[in-house]
């Protein structure tokens, strides 16, 4: 029988709240040696996922886009949405500021090699597991699922 993300998992990961400062998440992920949290709500249920990604604006800075201009007009050279997504994760105070909204995520009765073909296809690093009612239960990371594929070779 396939091993399923629930064997795999890490069960109960540490969690933040959209209020949770910057610097306490950047603590969280170095002192734990991590990349990513689930970012969960006062119920309980997902809200978005901060990550080393997400905070790489804070050190990185954001480049405007390019633009010209024509008779007093500007016209951009790339969508200005996302420069406003990026400066806003930039100056972001918060884990709700500076979350990626609306994470791919999974079951924890889902067949692992389903979970492992979702974060390749989706070029995800974690994938937090919920239950039937959006809490989170656990982690997946790619980590998670290389442990076991080098547990089944053993």
């Amino acid at each position: 029988m396939p091993k399923t993300v629930a064997d795999v998992m890490t069960r109960d990961p540490l969690t933040v709240s959209p209020k949770t400062s910057i610097t306490e998440v950047i603590q969280a992920l170095a002192e734990r040696k991590i990349s990513g949290l689930p970012v969960v709500d006062e119920t309980g249920k997902l809200v978005g996922v901060i990550s080393e990604t997400d905070l790489m604006w804070q050190e990185s800075g954001v480049t405007p886009p390019a633009y010209i201009m024509i008779l007093d007009s500007v016209i951009f050279l790339e969508n200005p949405t996302r420069y406003q997504k990026d400066l806003h994760k930039a100056l972001g105070q918060t884990a709700g500021e500076v979350m990626t909204r609306d994470p791919t995520t999974i079951t924890a009765d889902q067949p692992l090699p389903n979970a492992a073909r979702v974060m390749h296809d989706r070029n995800v690093r974690r994938l937090p597991v919920l239950d039937e009612a959006g809490h989170v239960v656990g982690i997946l990371t790619r980590g998670d699922i290389v442990r076991a594929m080098a547990a089944e070779q053993a």
